[in-house]
């Protein structure tokens, strides 16, 4: 089931906000969690239910559920398990997917690991699979202490294939449903040795997206640039960069044109924030062939707004997406890019952005 409609969440440093549209105008509907960070929301297209993650630093990762037309309630949260002396502590949750079946949940979490849980959030089970595989001590945190699984791709056209992608530690796949796990390839890292560059083990990309009626077809944000997979995220090719620059965090992919796919361009690598001062989306509609720099109604010029990897979203249909940003800028547009709206609000720091189911 697609996601589309007139809604969808902003998870923040402080709170997560729920965005309507009424009377063809954007606003801010409600505020839950005020004041907490959330660090990943979903509300599973399938049943309804919602799911909230907080990350409350010191005080630990925190997980919350509804179901429809109810009130949240606190469930469980992923940990590591215990053998003999005490596991590795979870820094946070940055991902929560649907899994293969409703009620069944994944969730990426820091340092780097896949955890399931098959009742809504009751209980959570480490894939050990991923998190014994021989090369995981060769990765590393990409700007985190600890590398940090974000992205999980699943597709309902090929039952038993998940693929996953880890800063910094690559892209892995899985055909039978987490049992095994096999490292893409395809990437470049240029900050190892030239011998180390093409390792599975030593790539950062930023995010993986998959087009959902193509599931062969996958997009990525690389920490050096964009890349593009026809064969389900086994393999990767490098695309031309969009200017003014390769470098950024986010990418969507359109859900049934293979084709198109959209990233946010940003000054690499210390400074983090829009080339020029100006906030723009570059666009492909030829496959990566060439791009298109999207930005009316989008800051054109002394803007800071540094577009984190979660914080671009597009909807079932393809045609809207909503950004936000690090300073709290929130736009929207209803047009596949070409212009935008802002939301007339001043939130807090974006973390993610998500359509409602």
């Amino acid at each position: 089931m697609a996601s589309t409609g007139d809604r969808f969440f902003v998870a923040t440093r402080k709170g997560l906000f729920t965005i309507v549209r009424k009377s063809g105008a954007w606003a801010v509907d409600r505020l839950d969690f005020a004041g907490a960070p959330v660090s990943a929301v979903l509300e599973d297209p399938r049943d309804g239910w919602r799911y909230v993650v907080l990350n409350h630093g010191h005080f630990g990762t925190k997980v919350h559920r509804a179901a429809p037309g109810e009130a949240f309630e606190e469930c469980a949260a992923p940990a590591f398990p215990e053998s003999g002396a005490e596991g590795p502590a979870l820094g946070a949750v940055w991902c929560l997917e649907p899994g293969p079946k409703p009620g069944t949940l994944l969730a990426g979490a820091m340092p780097a690991a896949l955890f399931r849980s098959e009742d809504r959030g009751g209980t959570w089970e480490l894939n050990t699979a991923l998190w014994n595989l021989p090369g995981r001590p060769e990765w590393f945190g990409g700007g985190w202490d600890h590398p940090v699984l974000h992205s999980i791709v699943l597709n309902e056209k090929v039952p038993g294939r998940i693929a996953v992608a880890i800063s910094c530690g690559g892209v892995w796949v899985s055909e039978d449903d987490g049992a095994s796990w096999t490292g893409s390839t395809g990437m470049v890292a240029s900050y190892v040795p030239p011998e180390r560059a093409e390792d599975p083990n030593v790539q950062d990309p930023h995010r993986i997206a998959q087009c959902r009626a193509d599931p062969k077809r996958f997009w990525a944000q690389h920490h050096f640039g964009l890349y593009r997979s026809d064969d389900g995220a086994r393999s990767w090719q490098r695309l031309p960069d969009p200017k003014p620059s390769g470098f950024g965090f986010p990418v969507v992919a359109h859900p049934s044109d293979p084709d198109t796919a959209w990233f946010v361009p940003e000054q690499a690598d210390t400074e983090r924030m829009p080339v020029e001062g100006r906030v723009v989306v570059a666009r492909t509609t030829d496959a990566g062939r060439s791009f298109e720099l999207l930005g009316r109604g989008l800051p054109s010029e002394h803007a800071y707004d540094l577009v984190y990897r979660h914080a671009l979203a597009v909807d079932g249909s393809g045609s809207r997406l909503a950004l936000g940003s690090t300073t709290g800028g929130l736009w929207v547009s209803e047009n596949g890019g070409e212009s935008w709206q802002a939301v007339p609000a001043r939130l807090p720091p974006v973390y993610a952005v998500r359509f409602a189911a």
